[in-house]
């Protein structure tokens, strides 16, 4: 063979490589701008902007758009799990003193869970973000719970990442803690038994419930329920139920027990 046709061959097997190598990722000028508008929404400022990219890369884009597999926002998920997990934690142990281990755990895990996480994606709007392929595009993987979930996690990986475990503290003080002080997962919790074993404990006294009110219609009817400690009004509550009037009357008490004890 030629010399001329060696380099042929040679030319034409680089250029072929050339076609086939992996990319970096780009983002059109759209794409950008939802960016910076999502920081200014959340009032938070990345540093470093790839990575907040990257935890909103699905596979798929990256394996369409021949881009370096390490550039998917798999492994932001893989550390966002965790330190989500810590940070709520960290909530649940301050806030509930009385409650157990088993409890928190329960607890923890009904809040961390897919459709919970998925749920917080998408009041974030996160969705309209997320860099896809056209295949996961077409069957609606930007509305799936799952993929949702997923880059909830890959961003708080990310924010970790840029500015620290206090910088997860004060997004989820935005996002998270306030549906947790709001009793958005109170149907996980039994406040009346955590509230026992809090004053026996401490040797607080003994306490008791009355239902001080009920109004509504019967078909409709609603419950005020005042827990007392003592002869003393510790917590007042509402519910469909008295038992749930109870709970909430309870979960009061707690809270005002709470800010009393030492931190």
């Amino acid at each position: 063979m030629s010399q001329s046709s060696k380099n042929q061959r040679k030319a034409k097997s680089s250029f072929y490589e050339r076609k086939r190598s992996p990319r970096r990722l780009t983002l059109t000028s759209e794409q950008r701008q939802k960016f910076d508008v999502l920081q200014e929404r959340i009032g938070m400022t990345f540093e470093n902007k790839k990575l907040l990219i990257q935890a909103f890369t699905h596979s798929s884009y990256v394996n369409e758009h021949r881009i370096y597999t390490f550039q998917d926002n798999e492994r932001l998920e893989f550390l966002g799990d965790a330190v989500l997990e810590l940070a709520v934690s960290q909530f649940l142990f301050k806030k509930f003193k009385a409650m157990s281990e088993g409890d928190m755990t329960k607890l923890r895990a009904s809040i961390v869970c897919e459709p919970s996480l998925a749920k917080f994606a998408e009041e974030l709007q996160f969705g309209q973000l997320v860099l896809l392929g056209k295949g996961e595009e077409i069957t609606g993987g930007r509305m799936r719970p799952a993929l949702l979930a997923d880059v909830f996690e890959s961003f708080i990986g990310a924010l970790h990442l840029d500015q620290g475990i206090d910088a997860v503290f004060n997004f989820l003080a935005q996002t998270i803690y306030p549906k947790i002080n709001d009793g958005a997962f109170s149907h996980m919790m039994d406040f009346k038994s955590q509230l026992q074993e809090l004053i026996q404990r401490d040797n607080l006294g003994q306490i008791q419930y009355l239902i001080v009110q009920e109004r509504g219609p019967a078909h409709n009817r609603e419950f005020v329920s005042e827990v007392q400690l003592n002869g003393q009004a510790l917590g007042i509550g509402t519910g469909r139920s008295k038992k749930e009037a109870e709970q909430h009357a309870a979960q009061q008490a707690l809270m005002k027990l709470s800010q009393k004890s030492p931190s």
